[in-house]
């Protein structure tokens, strides 16, 4: 097994919206999709369709969501076999809003996530000790994730830490015990309460983190790019130009792209260049996972880029 991902699985209620309606307001909106979404099962499917091969731990629900949301991974070639029901709770569900700019508001009700203990971790302990890289978020209990970390320290298994949605309460500790640790900046600014209006204050937020002990800083920045930084370097990797239509789940589009690449060469920046054509292209369609290139359209647009 190539990439443990233990974590989320939400169920994505997209509404297209021409705006948000004010208070007391009814609106009508174009268009609505369901998709199978959450940052931990993006995030394997993204390297599951570059070609890792992946495994899932997470849980789901016992209502009408929970059998599409494990027969969806399943069909990207996903170990399902830790994806597992709780009874008598409803699955992760993430209501989303996309404006006629491609910009997104997204509310997460976290259900059957929220009892993704470190009991599931050592349950699937077997199969995780085979695995090169754990790729880890915030939509599951921190107890777990810390878990996870001390899990990956003792079996010498890198770990990626995505602190999405970003909590205060993330011990820090923890985080410099990750090998990569990849906020966007709106995340970067939260956790470090530092301003994030300019590449130059990305880095100084980041560089705050290294001195704190993470190896390495991740800043995926949207638009205008990724930034990486470590004690040694600062490297920047521009964002490729395209007709953004749907940003939804771009960010754990580079994250499993990235995973997937990391493993296969252990070249961070060939990881980087490569996950920011993917999370390019993802935005070029609507929806989450669906919207994902296969590795032939990577390979393609990476070419005529180099041309």
């Amino acid at each position: 097994m190539d990439i443990a991902v233990i974590g989320s699985n939400m169920v994505d209620l997209i509404s297209y919206i021409n705006k948000m309606p004010k208070e007391g307001e009814t609106l009508e909106a174009p268009d609505f999709k369901i998709g199978c979404g959450g940052k931990g099962a993006n995030q394997a499917v993204a390297a599951a369709k570059m070609g890792s091969k992946v495994m899932m731990v997470t849980k789901v629900g016992d209502d009408l969501f929970a059998d599409n949301t494990i027969r969806n991974l399943e069909e990207y070639g996903i170990d399902t076999a830790f994806s597992q029901k709780v009874p008598g709770t409803s699955s992760g569900v993430a209501p989303i809003f996309v404006d006629q700019e491609s910009k997104n508001r997204i509310l997460i009700i976290k259900g059957a996530n929220a009892h993704l203990t470190p009991r599931a971790i050592d349950e699937a302990a077997e199969q995780l000790k085979k695995c090169s890289l754990i790729v880890l978020q915030l939509e599951i209990p921190l107890e777990t994730i810390y878990y996870a970390i001390e899990f990956g320290n003792e079996y010498g298994i890198p770990v990626i830490l995505n602190p999405a949605p970003a909590s205060k309460e993330l011990d820090f500790d923890y985080v410099c015990k990750c090998d990569f640790f990849v906020p966007n900046e709106s995340e970067l600014e939260i956790l470090t309460d530092m301003p994030v209006e300019t590449d130059k204050q990305i880095q100084a937020a980041a560089s705050m983190l290294v001195e704190k002990g993470v190896k390495n800083v991740i800043v995926t920045m949207g638009s205008r790019g990724v930034m990486w930084v470590t004690k040694e370097r600062t490297q920047s990797i521009s964002s490729h130009r395209v007709n953004a239509i749907d940003t939804t789940g771009a960010g754990d589009a580079f994250i499993g792209c990235f995973s997937h690449v990391f493993v296969k060469t252990r070249d961070v920046l060939q990881a980087l260049e490569t996950a920011t054509v993917f999370a390019a292209l993802s935005v070029t369609k609507r929806g989450t996972q669906t919207s994902y290139p296969t590795v032939e359209e990577v390979e393609e647009f990476m070419q005529s880029s180099a041309r």
